[in-house]
């Protein structure tokens, strides 16, 4: 299995297998009942996180944020200065350098071949786009029901995602 797990785009995400569902929505589930009862817990305290982005803040940057510092991570948010024409080695030195700092990254808005580059040598998880509203994810929230917000449902899922990716 490679060093890295790498959530993609809808246009190149493979299907999840049924378990891989199955186990993220359990997991969100934990996690919706638990804010519900207000007992949420710290299972990313210690954590720190990466946020690599182009654009100015925005709904996804929060979200992302929100569910990460929800579960006790620290999330630095970063403009990048890579670009898809970036050379092969100052990629890889930007990619060894994030893998050194943080557990995993979200990589929002940026190209997905300079994502794919990132992520084969950062050595840690890197997500691309998991918080935006086109991702698989988004998708996934909807089946957990109306019991809370639709926005609350995105932020659990990602939760999920994030704690099987490095918790």
């Amino acid at each position: 299995m490679p060093p890295t797990n790498i959530v993609r785009s809808p246009e190149v995400e493979p299907q999840l297998s049924p378990l891989s569902v199955a186990s993220l929505l359990s997991r969100a589930r934990i996690l919706q009942r638990a804010a519900l009862g207000g007992t949420t817990r710290p299972l990313l305290r210690g954590k720190n996180l990466g946020l690599l982005c182009e654009a100015p803040p925005d709904e996804a940057q929060a979200l992302f944020r929100r569910a990460a510092e929800e579960l006790g991570a620290h999330v630095a948010v970063m403009r990048s200065s890579l670009s898809a024409e970036s050379s092969p080695q100052e990629v890889q030195h930007t990619a060894r350098m994030l893998g050194r700092l943080y557990e995993a990254v979200e990589c929002q808005g940026l190209d997905p071949v300079l994502v794919q580059r990132i992520a084969e040598h950062a050595g840690i998880p890197v997500f691309e786009g998991a918080a935006m509203k086109a991702h698989p994810a988004d998708r996934l929230a909807e089946l957990l029901g109306d019991t809370t917000p639709q926005a609350d449902n995105r932020r659990f899922v990602l939760q999920a995602m994030l704690l099987e990716a490095i918790g």
